[in-house]
This record gives structure tokens, C-alpha cells and sequence, in this order.
């Protein structure tokens, strides 16, 4: 009798110990979603065709947020570095 309890509290313990493993492996899940929110570029390295005077031609999406010198406009959070 004493050999079936030892046996069902080891059983036990094993079980949970594997329940407490499977919980840690889902945290890690959240930190990947962070990595693939860094890797967008902002709207000034993607530079679309410019007009023959030298400012962007805003008629194209790559240039509806700079300013006329071509320069990132801060206004808009596609520019804004966050570090």
C-alpha cells in the first residue's frame, strides 16, 4: 500500500512539474512580436521619385511624410525614433 502512494505522489510530482514547464514555454511568444515591430522603416529611408526642382513629389506614398527639403517629418509617428 505504502509503495502504490509513493508511486501516485511521484506520478504526481512529475505531472506538475511538466504543467510548470509548458507555462514558461508561452512566454516567450510576446517577446517575438516586439523584434517584428523594430524592423519597420521610417517613411525617409524609402525615398520615391522627386520633382525636377528637388522636392518630393507627394503624389507617391513613399513621400507623403517628408518635408520639402526631404527631410522626416516629425509630426508623424512613421518618423519618430523610438530607441
Amino acid at each position: 500500500m505504502k509503495r502504490i502512494t509513493s508511486l501516485l505522489m511521484a506520478l504526481m510530482l512529475i505531472v506538475s512539474l511538466n504543467a510548470g514547464a509548458q507555462q514558461t514555454k508561452a512566454a516567450p511568444k510576446a517577446a517575438d512580436k516586439k523584434e517584428v515591430k523594430a524592423t519597420s522603416t521610417p517613411a525617409a529611408e524609402t525615398k520615391g521619385p522627386m520633382k525636377k526642382d528637388g522636392t518630393p513629389d507627394k503624389r507617391y506614398n513613399a513621400n507623403k511624410k517628408l518635408k520639402k527639403d526631404g527631410t522626416p517629418d516629425k509630426r508623424y509617428n512613421v518618423n519618430k525614433t523610438t530607441k
